[in-house]
């Protein structure tokens, strides 16, 4: 099995390229999905969130904008929440990779593998790229994103430069949607070609 590592700065459209992947029958294990369902109704998060950080959650689970400003600007906080979340979200990335042990590829979609040290895990890394007008333009249109939130987020994130740089392979999603998908089908060969091989 291959294990490829998907990632890409805010609003470089990685999420769409997952389900790309996805629509393709590569196995995905979603870091932020796995994040909201752990921090849902009932998720295994909520409790020691609302421990750490008091009137943060409720019957729907964390208020992810009351969270958000009980961490944002404050990199204490922020890291005693990573501390609670990153051990969570491994396990279940571990319990998908034996449930998927048989697949000859697997992508791992992680907005922060370089940054929280998940690249030492994968085999192979894709990450998601775009011109920094098109990634300010798309972000900036998101509910409450401000730019100050912007560039408060891009400041935790490695730059895209960089993050291309280490890559294995790059996926420019400053195009059209056919041609975006139509790099994923040449990686998923590529990596089945390896896997098989």
């Amino acid at each position: 099995m291959i294990v490829l590592g998907l990632t890409g700065s805010i609003g470089m459209g990685k999420s769409t390229v997952a389900r790309m992947f996805a629509d393709e029958g590569v196995p995905v294990f979603d870091a932020d999905a796995e994040v909201h369902r752990l921090q849902g109704p009932g998720g295994a998060l909520v409790a020691a969130i609302e421990a750490a950080f008091p009137d943060t959650t409720g019957a729907r689970g964390v208020d992810r904008t009351m969270l958000g400003e009980a961490v944002f600007g404050n990199p204490e906080a922020f890291a005693r929440l990573e501390a609670l979340v990153h051990p969570a979200v491994a396990e279940a990335r571990a319990a998908f990779l034996e449930r998927n042990a048989t697949e000859p590829l697997v992508l791992l979609d992680i907005p922060l593998l370089f940054e929280a040290g998940g690249w030492e895990s994968v085999d192979k890394i894709a990450v998601v790229s775009a011109a920094p007008e098109v990634q300010r333009a798309r972000v900036l249109t998101r509910p409450g994103m401000t730019v100050e939130r912007f560039e408060s987020i891009l400041a935790r994130q490695m730059p895209d430069a960089e993050k291309r740089a280490r890559a294995d392979f790059v996926i420019h999603t400053d195009t059209s949607l056919d041609a975006t998908r139509q790099q994923v089908r040449a990686l998923v060969a590529c990596m089945a070609g390896r896997a098989g091989g």
